[in-house]
């Protein structure tokens, strides 16, 4: 085991103080700061983000760092708690800001992303001598590369109405639904999954009635059997939910308990807890959307898994996510292609910038769009089924339950226009 991957294993073990990174000199390194709930309700899917990025930064660093004019540098992760709060992590962004780091990455609430796009947007016009970058793998709201967008912020995750575009596709074909049950968090991102997904419904199938429509506070109820009583009793034959983390696997739970007999259409349904939660219960009913999964079945995508496996074998550190990957990639590219670590610079050398995969032995692909910073990718929906039935080589956090793809759409059918009017510097 090498230097870095024994720091970085005694810091994944560690009690963790507000802000931890691995040790390093700053005129040798490039900071990265994760603001993330890393406590609270959310840490496990805030300690899970943390894997990918860790696992990511060491490729990098293992083969030689970035390449810059004065020499490679490594990248530095350094880990900035938000409690999963805005306010917090507008205070880890300024601490962030004044270590001299100029990239920030962050994803699990659109809230949050959205008030630090703000805050980067007026720190960057007023000190631009010390100007970032605001990468998003996962804050998924469509406002945020719309009518919010930003010359700083850039998105590598599909945003809400990608995801729920391909989970409809799916829905619109399946002739057994005729009653949906909408649940989500009441949020912003939760508040427009069920406002669009209500307007995709009567658009794309306006047989099916939507039966129940709920929003329940984020991260706060921890017994979610009511609402799966209520989904019940509604005779839903499917339900749709953009809810993730404990949110999710206390639902899903619930829903096993009650008896709840319909389909789950997801956009996170494949990981933290939630296969384990739902069992044989959610064999052919639980489906789930992302850019990829363990089960994508090519050899690019096998090797790939195989590493993080053995890097994190525990089943419950069996979370990865490609997206996350490629943002770590295209980092380090468009730094190189920029020859600069300038926060502008970078922006203007991601915009447009292709990946090919090469990097992840082509294990997945894209394009950064310039016109709003939208990462433009395939999208896979896939449905839980038990390990070692066809489709299903590797199951999820050793649950014995995997995902199977249903339906894989090009970048080009999962592109959508964009509402963007970006101010550039």
């Amino acid at each position: 085991m090498t230097t870095l991957r024994r720091l970085a294993a005694g810091l994944l073990g560690a009690s963790l103080p507000f802000i931890q990174a691995l040790p390093a000199r700053a005129d040798e390194t490039i900071p990265i700061a994760l603001i993330e709930g890393l406590s609270g309700s959310f840490a496990n899917a805030g300690e899970a983000v943390y894997r990918n990025l860790l696992f990511a930064v060491e490729r990098v660093n293992q083969r030689g760092g970035v390449k810059l004019p004065g020499g490679a540098k490594r990248f530095e992760l350094q880990r900035f708690d938000s409690k999963g709060g805005t306010e917090e992590a507008q205070a880890m962004l300024r601490a962030a800001l004044d270590r001299q780091v100029g990239f920030v990455l962050q994803g699990n609430s659109s809230a949050v992303a959205a008030a630090l796009v703000d805050a980067l947007n007026k720190h960057n016009q007023r000190e631009p001598q010390r100007r970032a970058l605001f990468l998003n793998y996962s804050a998924v709201d469509p406002v945020l590369t719309n009518q919010k967008c930003s010359f700083w912020h850039f998105r590598f995750d599909a945003h809400a109405d990608m995801r729920l575009a391909a989970l409809i596709d799916v829905l619109a074909q399946d002739p057994g639904v005729r009653k949906i049950y909408l649940i989500g968090q009441d949020y912003s991102f939760g508040q427009h999954v069920l406002k669009a997904a209500r307007e995709a419904v009567a658009t794309r199938r306006p047989d099916i009635d939507i039966v129940g429509e709920e929003l329940h506070p984020v991260g706060r109820v921890k017994d979610f059997l009511p609402y799966a009583l209520k989904i019940k009793a509604s005779g839903a034959q499917a339900v749709l939910t953009g809810n993730w983390g404990n949110d999710l696997t206390l639902l899903v739970k619930a829903a096993r308990e009650a008896g709840v007999d319909a389909r789950f259409y997801t956009f996170y349904g494949n990981a933290l807890g939630a296969p384990a939660a739902i069992g044989e219960a959610g064999v052919g009913k639980v489906l789930a959307v992302a850019e990829w999964h363990p089960n994508a079945g090519t050899p690019g995508s096998e090797r790939f898994y195989a590493d993080f496996r053995a890097r994190f074998p525990k089943p419950e550190d069996d979370y990865v996510h490609a997206r996350m990957q490629v943002l770590v990639e295209m980092l380090a590219a468009a730094i190189e292609r920029a020859g600069s670590t300038e926060a502008a610079a970078v922006a203007r050398a991601l915009e447009g910038m292709s990946y090919d995969g090469a990097s992840l032995g082509g294990l997945h692909q894209g394009t950064m769009r310039a016109a709003d910073h939208q990462f433009q990718q395939p999208l896979v929906v896939s449905v839980m089924d038990k390990a070692g039935a066809p489709g299903v080589r590797f199951d999820n956090e050793g649950s014995g339950y995997g995902f199977r793809t249903l339906r894989r759409l090009e970048a080009k059918q999962t592109e959508q226009a964009h509402q963007c009017a970006m101010e550039r510097p």
